[in-house]
């Protein structure tokens, strides 16, 4: 089986080589992500339950998908693509924001990425892959932000730094949904 590779790209986001994931987050070369945020029409956010078996975060908590694009593959492709595996929903996509980060994750790993994100809505019940996330739940988006603050360490570190974020662009993207 051949190695996942990740796209490696500067502070702009541009293309600077791929390297295989794993070590990518061993020496916390920064890479190209995409993160996914799906609401249902409530407005309650689709958070899912790593499976323990991955390499890291294994457990814990975190939005609905997240994954690195495929050298030459596009962000918005790969969000596509990483729903329909992980939690085995197709839903149309909406580039929301990105961000840069690096944060240091256990076992000695470093997520430095250059991050897509990307919103959706959707009626339908997730049927996620057991390797990917072992558990699911819709919640309303106060209650998130409640239990981030009791519990941070119940929730994957990416998850805890965008969900700052998240609030604001969820009450603009609901309204224009609304009024579109």
């Amino acid at each position: 089986m051949a190695l996942t590779q990740v796209i490696l790209v500067d502070e702009r986001d541009q293309t600077v080589g791929t390297m295989e994931k794993l070590q990518a987050h061993r020496e916390g070369a920064l890479h190209r992500a995409v993160t996914v945020y799906l609401f249902n029409p409530a407005g309650q956010l689709l958070l899912q339950q790593r499976a323990r078996e991955k390499y890291h975060c294994g457990g814990l908590w975190s939005n609905t998908c997240c994954s690195h694009p495929m050298p030459a593959e596009e962000s918005a492709a790969a969000a596509r693509r990483r729903l329909f595996e992980e939690m085995g929903l197709r839903v149309e996509l909406t580039p929301v924001f990105q961000l840069y980060y690096r944060l240091p994750l256990p076992d000695g790993l470093i997520e430095h990425e250059f991050g897509h994100v990307f919103f959706g809505i959707t009626t339908r019940m997730p049927a996620p892959d057991p390797a990917e996330a072992m558990a699911w739940r819709w919640q309303a988006l106060p209650s998130v932000v409640a239990q981030l603050a009791r519990e941070p360490d119940s929730f994957t570190p990416w998850f805890t730094l965008t969900m700052a974020r998240i609030p604001e662009y969820h009450a603009a993207f609901m309204r224009a949904r609304k009024t579109g």
